[in-house]
This record gives C-alpha cells, structure tokens and sequence, in this order.
C-alpha cells in the first residue's frame, strides 16, 4: 500500500515538472514568434519626422549690476563734516554728496594769496632795477663813444644792466608760479565739496560723518560711495568656451531673476569679451568661459524701454524707500540667448540619433571586429533608423542646430519618416540595418522648440 502511493507522488511530481517545462517552452516560443506569425522582432518606440521651427538657445547665469555706476573718492583727504545724503537717495548732477573739513586748504589758498603779492612785489622792483640799468648802460655807451669813460666802465654798465634784465624776467616767472600756487590751493579747497558727477540713485554709502578719508592724485582713494543709473540695467553672465562661438552681438535674450521667479524680462547681448575668464586653473576642473554683457530691453526700474536708452523718464526709486526697485544691483539671474533659429526644418527626438561606425559596417561584424582590433581607423557617422513595416532602415543623416527636444535634419530625411527613438540601448547598441522590430508610435510635440544648451 505505501509502495502504490509513493509510486502515486512520484508520477505526480513528474507530471507537475513537465508542464512546468511546457509552460517555459511555451511562452519562449511566443516571445520567438514560434506560434502564429513567426519572429516577433525588436521592441521599440518610434516618432515621425516633422517640420519644426527649431531655437537654439545658450543659457548663461550672471547678476545683474547697472550699465553706468560711478565710484565717488576723495581727490584731497580730509575730515568729513557733513554727508546730507543716505544710501537710496535720488541725486542730479551737481548735487552736494560730501563736505571736508577745509581749514587746511582755506589757509594754504591765504598763504598762496600772499605768494602772489609778494611776487608782485618783486616784479615792480625789478622793472625799476631794470629801467635804471637802461638809462646808466645808454649814458656809459655814449660817453664811450666820445671816449670820455673807459672801456672798463662801459662793461660793467653793460653787464648790470643785462643782470638787471635777467632778473625782470626772472620776477616774471616768480609771480606765473604764485599764481599757480594759487590756482592750485583753490582747486584743493573746491575738492573738499564733493558733488555728484552724474544724476542716478545712491546705491552705496560706504562714510559717515565725522570719518577721516584719503585721497590722492595719482590713484583713488577711499571709496566714499557710489552713484548709478538703475534705469539702465545688465548682467553680466559666464558663457562656456563652447557655447560662445554661436553668440553674437544684438542676440535676443530672455532673463529670469530668481528675486521674480514668475516673471521674465526682454534683454540682447551688447558685448562679448575677447579675452576668456578661466576658473581652477592648471587643474582638472578647469573650466573656460567668455564675459558676456546682457542688456535688459525692458527694465521695470524706471518705465525705459529700448528705445529710451539713456534717458531717464521719471525718478528713479522714491525719496522715502525703494520698495518699486524691481531690479537690484546683484541680483542673480538665468539668461537664455536665442543664437539661431531653425524655420520649417525637418526635426526628430535627440534620442533618435546616434553614431554608427561605417568601416565595420562595411566589413562585416567578424571582420570588422578583427580591423579594429588590428587598430584601423574608425569611419564613425551620425544615422538614424527609420522604421519600415516590420524591419529598420539605418539612413545617414546630416544634423544643424539642435535644442533640449529635438535636433534639426539637414540632409537624409524628408519629413514624414517614422525614426526609432528607443530605448536608448536599442538606438545606441543593438539596432542594425534590416534587423526585425515591433514598433510603438509616439506622438510628438508639434510647433516650436528651442534649443537649451549650457
């Protein structure tokens, strides 16, 4: 009895595992197309070529900071003893930002004063030293002549009216220099008043009254504050060494500050850089990028559009806060420059182009790989595979411009072609001409794209 049952179990079990294997078998030879319909083929994802209007776009980040900013310092040093401004101010031109101590510099334009008069002075003394040698050399000359006087006489009335002459002159030069001085010590006194050199608002006040400040000549010196026109706003923004050469001057730019996260500005290159900015140099993240100024068409500070550059309509920020000031002095910002753009191009996914190696194509995967191994030269070309039925066509293809989305198709397509965009291992790896594929179409964005490059 527990013979015929064990023998029962045995049977059971063998049973179990051959439909297990059946069960295998089976759904292997549907995925292999071995019921109904043969091979099933590659399953891939796939999109049509369109035309599009296809925007490259270079992005950039930079802060924002005034096309004109002043920075005011001292030309004499001083004591300052009244500041009737304050940091946000509103000033015009000529109007009284600062005021030195100038006790020093009254009493050196008192001293200069007096050098003039005393080189005056000197002057009319001299003239009457001069006038008098005159008249003594034409006598002695006269009574030489007669030979009444020696020669001896003569020469010395002849040398001291010619000392006396040296000397005028030399009174003359005495009093340009006094006068010099004069003007000198006045300009020094005028320097201790500091007035604004151009009309703007106050963005920095770096003083306070009582505080001593430096000033020089031949170089700046202390940075009292500084005066801008924030009707005229720019950022300047780092773009890569790459992405440069596509830049030109005038290119449309959209700004977007992140102070204003739901709000964009209209803004164009005015200037790019020829010398580049290079950042962790020598090591290996070194990296190249290019200044480029962008100018902000349509800056909210004052009411300025494009066409009022350097015009200033109305108040820049009211007397009493800058609450209206929408943009700021060193606020950071995304720039996206539009540097070309693409009409009615034919366009497919990024995805769906990819590089295939021509030389091994040509020989034959088992010889090709052998040439590479014998370390011929690549023949590497951009393609795309274009569905057909139930099989892939690789088409080579020549690309131009090309955005976050989708590239541009200048040569090898017509439009209308339904390109294989995935996945990404088929496209880049497995696919080969000829090779069968089961296709998933995608819908693609029609319209306008443009292109994000960093």
């Amino acid at each position: 009895m527990a013979s015929s049952k064990s023998t029962s179990n045995r049977m059971l079990y063998a049973g179990g595992g051959l439909l297990l294997v059946l069960l295998v078998a089976g759904g292997l030879g549907w995925q292999l197309g071995w019921f109904g319909g043969g091979e099933r083929g590659l399953q891939v994802e796939s999109e049509r070529a369109e035309r599009r209007t296809i925007t490259e776009v270079v992005t950039a980040f930079g802060r924002a900071q005034p096309e004109v900013e002043v920075e005011i310092s001292p030309d004499v040093s001083g004591e300052i003893v009244e500041l009737p401004v304050k940091e946000g101010d509103v000033v015009q031109q000529g109007d009284l930002l600062a005021r030195l101590k100038a006790d020093d510099y009254r009493a050196a334009v008192e001293r200069a004063e007096a050098g003039v008069s005393e080189a005056k002075a000197t002057l009319a003394q001299r003239k009457a030293d001069s006038v008098q040698a005159r008249r003594t050399y034409d006598r002695q000359k006269k009574l030489y002549e007669k030979e009444v006087v020696s020669a001896s006489d003569f020469e010395d009335a002849k040398s001291t009216y010619e000392q006396a002459v040296a000397q005028l002159q030399a009174a003359r030069f005495r009093v340009e220099s006094a006068r010099a001085d004069l003007q000198d010590a006045r300009e020094q006194l005028q320097k201790t008043r500091i007035y604004a050199p151009m009309s703007g608002t106050l963005t920095r006040l770096e003083v306070e009254e009582g505080e001593r400040v430096v000033g020089t000549q031949q170089r700046a010196g202390t940075e009292m504050m500084r005066v801008s026109r924030l009707g005229q706003m720019e950022l300047e923004v780092d773009v890569n060494e790459s992405d440069v050469v596509n830049v030109a001057s005038r290119d449309s730019a959209t700004i977007e500050f992140d102070a204003h996260p739901d709000r964009s500005f209209q803004g164009a290159v005015t200037e790019i850089a020829n010398s580049a900015r290079i950042q962790n140099e020598g090591s290996q993240n070194e990296v190249t990028n290019f200044p480029v100024t962008i100018r902000v068409l349509d800056n909210p500070n004052t009411g300025l559009t494009s066409g009022d550059e350097g015009a200033i309509a109305r108040p820049e920020v009211p007397r009493e806060g800058a609450r209206s000031l929408v943009i700021r002095p060193g606020m950071s910002g995304a720039v996206d420059i539009y540097t070309e753009t693409a009409e009615a191009a034919v366009a497919v996914p990024i995805q769906a182009v990819t590089v295939r190696d021509f030389a091994e194509t040509r020989s034959g995967d088992a010889s090709g790989a052998a040439a590479q191994g014998d370390g011929a030269a690549e023949d590497l070309r951009r393609v795309v595979f274009v569905a057909e039925g139930d099989s892939a066509r690789m088409v080579e293809v020549n690309t131009g411009i090309a955005d976050d989305t989708y590239m541009e198709i200048t040569a090898g397509l017509e439009g209308g072609e339904t390109v294989i965009t995935g996945p990404y291992s088929a496209v880049s790896r497995e696919l080969e001409p000829g090779m069968k594929i089961q296709t998933g179409e995608q819908e693609g964005q029609s319209g306008e794209t443009i292109a994000m490059t960093q």
